[in-house]
């Protein structure tokens, strides 16, 4: 961009030297637009005066379809510009709004402070809030404690995953005779539930006590001789357990009780009873006998019963399965578990979540500027309840505060399509406002937003531009403006229509001697005009520069074709 002495050099360089008592050229000043519009009337009073008296006289000649009207060469502006008008605004607008509600405890801040990004504008008591936390966190320590205990559980189905598949088979647990079954095939059976009894009915033990000094020297497996009462008669067994404490007996001598095995010769049952001999020492009292093995079989597991291999009456050995329950109950109780984690795992999460959403809300009850900026409203202090979900019905209030950052100032343009190709970001702007008289501020165009808005068949696109220096403008205030498309200064011009162009140049045509009536402004004989050849320079879409040929107030001749507009006329004349 040239600086005004650069742009006063290049008027300077352009303009062609004044003759001796030439009047001095002056830019033409701004005119407000009632004043341009009588200007333009009386111009055409005086065209179309002009006119009528060459025509009446027969000084002025219109021949043919043409009319020729005389026009002095002169300086004039180069400039292009587009016009448009907007309304200041700030760089930057906050209009605080919150979703809390409650009592406002602090605001340190008035109208008119200058406030800073982060700093405190308004904090909200939060007592609601903190409550929402407490229950949050106890929310999250049970989600922990469910987790840990799904997980327990799982890891303790998988360690156990070995036994108990070996639990889906059901062992008889002695060796001896079914006495009795609790289940059937294919029935539903939960863990610790009886499957059968087992009774060992070919062996029976004899439990009787001898003096302690005799038992200390038994071993198990010694042999014993038992005679059964009432019979006589006497059976072979061998000692199965001794006593490892001594009691007090019959007469107070001390005694230890000993059991010794005997196979049934099947008539002994649990309710006989005898005496027994180890060696060469005899029991202090007999005893009663019992079945060498009486166990009840109970489920490990729970699941269905799929199969069951005795019937009341078999005879056993221990170990021997007996029944089994369906595998699948295994697969599908460590699956469930699994599971269990995974949903634990969720609920821990959503905890978690819900926690930090509450501890998030906690901070939205200390509101912070966003922005560097002036305090322009402060509608809520101390002591007033603020409502986030409807601030407006609550209290009356839009906004519980606004900042204006007020560090640039821009306002928006609306150019016509016609013109808007040729708006540039950076080109300058000249601005004017009504409310600030007699100041021209300066600007440039900021950003061109190429979203048009289309109405009755026009299209126009907003132009954003930017106050350079904006001191004495304020947001809101209405401004005019002018966005300087093309800045050429001064240059010695004729009107476009003059000039027929050529590959060297242009030609224009000049009167010729004897062409011009008396008043010197009527075209008397157009057959004694001459054509001139100048040089041409810029232009615009009114005139173009005359850089050699002709100079400042030489007449020159403008053929206005018959049916061309009186504007256009006007323009010549102008």
């Amino acid at each position: 961009m040239k600086t005004k002495e650069e742009t006063a050099a290049a008027s300077t360089a352009n303009q062609a030297p004044e003759s001796p008592g030439a009047p001095k050229f002056k830019p033409p000043k701004k005119k407000r637009k009632w004043v341009k519009r009588l200007i333009i009337a009386a111009a055409v009073a005086v065209v179309l005066a002009l006119l009528l008296r060459g025509c009446l006289s027969g000084g002025g000649q219109t021949v043919g379809q043409s009319a020729y009207v005389v026009q002095n060469v002169g300086y004039q502006d180069m400039s292009l510009r587009v016009p448009g008008s907007g309304a200041i605004e700030p760089n930057a607008a906050y209009r605080l709004t919150t979703l809390i509600s409650g009592e406002i405890l602090e605001a340190p801040f008035q109208e008119g402070d200058t406030v800073h990004k982060g700093d405190v504008l308004y904090r909200i008591d939060a007592s609601d809030a903190e409550t929402a936390i407490e229950q949050a966190e106890i929310s999250v320590r049970n989600a922990q404690l469910s987790l840990e205990s799904a997980r327990l559980n799982y890891q303790e189905l998988l360690d156990t995953q070995s036994d108990a598949r070996e639990n889906l088979q059901v062992k008889a647990t002695d060796t001896g005779v079914v006495s009795k079954l609790y289940v059937d095939q294919g029935d539903q059976v939960t863990a610790g539930s009886p499957i059968a009894d087992i009774l060992d009915r070919d062996h029976m033990k004899l439990t009787v006590s001898f003096h302690a000094v005799d038992a200390a020297g038994f071993s198990v497996g010694q042999s014993a001789a038992v005679r059964v009462d009432g019979t006589g008669e006497t059976l072979t067994g061998t000692v199965d357990s001794i006593a490892a404490t001594d009691s007090v007996g019959a007469g107070g001598a001390l005694v230890r009780s000993v059991t010794i095995l005997v196979t049934n010769p099947g008539a002994l049952s649990d309710s006989a009873t005898g005496t027994a001999s180890v060696g060469e020492a005899d029991c202090a009292a007999g005893g009663s006998f019992a079945y060498a093995a009486s166990s009840q079989v109970v489920a490990k597991t729970s699941g269905e019963l799929t199969s069951l291999t005795v019937r009341e009456g078999d005879r056993v050995t221990e170990n021997q399965v007996i029944a089994a329950f369906e595998e699948t109950d295994m697969a599908a109780q460590i699956e469930n578990a699994r599971i269990s984690v995974s949903n634990a795992q969720l609920a821990l999460e959503n905890a978690q979540l819900s926690l930090e959403s509450a501890q998030k809300r906690l901070e939205d009850y200390t509101i912070t500027s966003p922005i560097d900026g002036t305090v322009i409203e402060k509608n809520l202090d101390v002591g007033d309840n603020i409502n986030g979900s409807n601030t407006t019905a609550s209290t009356g209030v839009t906004y519980p505060a606004v900042i204006y950052d007020l560090s640039a100032l821009t306002f928006d343009m609306s150019i016509n399509e016609l013109d808007i190709s040729q708006i540039q970001v950076g080109q300058t702007v000249e601005i004017t406002s009504q409310a600030v008289e007699g100041r021209t501020f300066t600007g440039h165009v900021q950003t061109i937003n190429i979203n048009g808005i289309t109405t009755n068949g026009s299209t126009s696109y907003p132009v954003t531009v930017q106050v350079d220096d904006p001191d004495g403008l304020l947001p809101g205030m209405n401004v005019s403006a002018e966005i300087v498309v093309q800045d050429e200064g001064q240059a010695l011009c004729v009107p476009i229509a003059a000039v027929e162009r050529g590959e060297s140049g242009g030609v224009v045509l000049v009167p010729g001697e004897g062409s011009l009536a008396e008043d010197g402004v009527t075209v008397a004989d157009p057959s004694k005009l001459e054509k001139c050849q100048v040089t041409l320079g810029r232009s615009n879409d009114q005139y173009v520069e005359i850089v050699s040929g002709l100079s400042e107030g030489d007449a020159i001749i403008v053929e206005m074709e018959a049916g061309s507009s009186l504007m256009n006329m006007l323009t010549v004349t102008g």
